[in-house]
C-alpha cells in the first residue's frame, strides 16, 4: 500500500522534473539509477531514500524541503498539492511557452488573459 507521504514526495518530484523540462531518462541519468526507479518514485510505488532524495534535489536544483512542501502533520492521511493544476501536462506546456517568450511580450499576453478571464 502506498504511503500518502511517498505519494506526495513522488508528485513534487514529477512536478519540478516537468516545470525544468527534465525528462525521466535525464534524472535518471543524473542521480544514476533507471529511469524506471524514477516512474515509481514519481508514483508513490517506491519510497525515497534520503541520499536519494538529496541527489534528485541537487539534479532538479530545489532544497530539499521543497519535496514536503503542501504537507502538515494534520494532512499526511490527504496531502494537498499546492499547484497541482502544473500536474496536468497542457497548463505545464503552457506556462512553459509563457517563460519562454521575451517579458513585454509575457506582459502583454497576461494583461489579455486578465481582460478575458474577467470577460468569462
Amino acid at each position: 500500500m502506498k504511503h500518502p507521504v511517498d505519494v506526495h514526495v513522488g508528485k513534487r518530484i514529477r512536478h519540478r522534473r516537468w516545470m525544468i523540462g527534465m525528462t525521466q531518462q535525464q534524472l535518471a541519468d543524473h542521480v544514476g539509477i533507471k529511469f524506471q526507479q524514477i516512474q515509481k518514485y514519481e508514483t508513490g510505488m517506491n519510497r525515497v531514500s534520503a541520499s536519494r532524495l538529496w541527489d534528485i534535489a541537487d539534479a532538479v536544483e530545489v532544497p530539499i524541503s521543497f519535496f514536503f512542501e503542501g504537507l502538515s502533520e494534520g494532512s499526511v492521511a490527504q496531502p494537498q498539492v499546492e499547484g497541482d493544476i502544473l500536474s496536468d501536462k497542457e497548463a505545464l506546456a503552457l506556462v512553459r511557452s509563457y517563460y519562454a517568450m521575451p517579458e513585454a511580450q509575457r506582459r502583454r499576453l497576461f494583461d489579455l488573459a486578465k481582460v478575458l478571464s474577467d470577460a468569462a
